[in-house]
């Protein structure tokens, strides 16, 4: 499948976004961010942190095949150093604008704050518990949320695995 070059070719479902769809990850479009395997695990943490029915379900109870929170938290920052300049750096390469960089710009300073306040090595129940807690999760829902939607997904389907995002951003 080769990504469409032409600027003048707009997708049916987003007029504003060249290129057009694959079916390759679950409707997410790969062809139209360069960074998409980066974008795609950004979602994945940003996803887990956002939802705390998830959080509960497989977090609190060791849930196998999901990581915990600071898997989530690594996931946002390893690749983009995200915890060291602004996301708006990768407009147009890992987020589709300005708004949806601010966003996640957000979620990881929140993240990264309640890592360092809580400890990498704490249990899930010490950043759940912990009262900046609901303002991580509201911040990384908002960014989920708009990267979601600019993707063409549902925001409210459960998070997938790491085993599911693995064979997802495989080469």
């Amino acid at each position: 499948m080769s990504a469409s070059t032409d600027s003048s070719y707009r997708s049916t479902r987003n007029p504003s976004r060249p290129g057009h769809r694959s079916s390759t990850m679950g409707g997410m479009p790969l062809n139209d961010l360069p960074w998409w395997r980066w974008r795609a695990r950004m979602r994945s943490a940003l996803h887990m942190l956002s939802d705390p029915g998830f959080q509960h379900e497989a977090w609190l109870t060791g849930r196998e095949g999901y990581g915990d929170v600071t898997d989530a938290v690594y996931r946002l920052v390893e690749d983009t150093w995200l915890d060291h300049w602004s996301a708006e750096k990768y407009v147009g390469t890992i987020f589709r604008d300005a708004a949806e960089a601010a966003l996640v710009d957000v979620a990881v300073l929140r993240a990264v704050q309640m890592l360092h306040e809580v400890g990498a090595d704490a249990p899930a129940s010490a950043y759940l518990g912990h009262p900046g807690w609901p303002e991580t999760v509201r911040a990384a829902r908002e960014a989920h949320v708009a990267m979601a939607v600019g993707d063409g997904d549902d925001p409210d389907a459960p998070p997938k695995s790491l085993d599911v995002l693995r064979i997802l951003t495989r080469v």
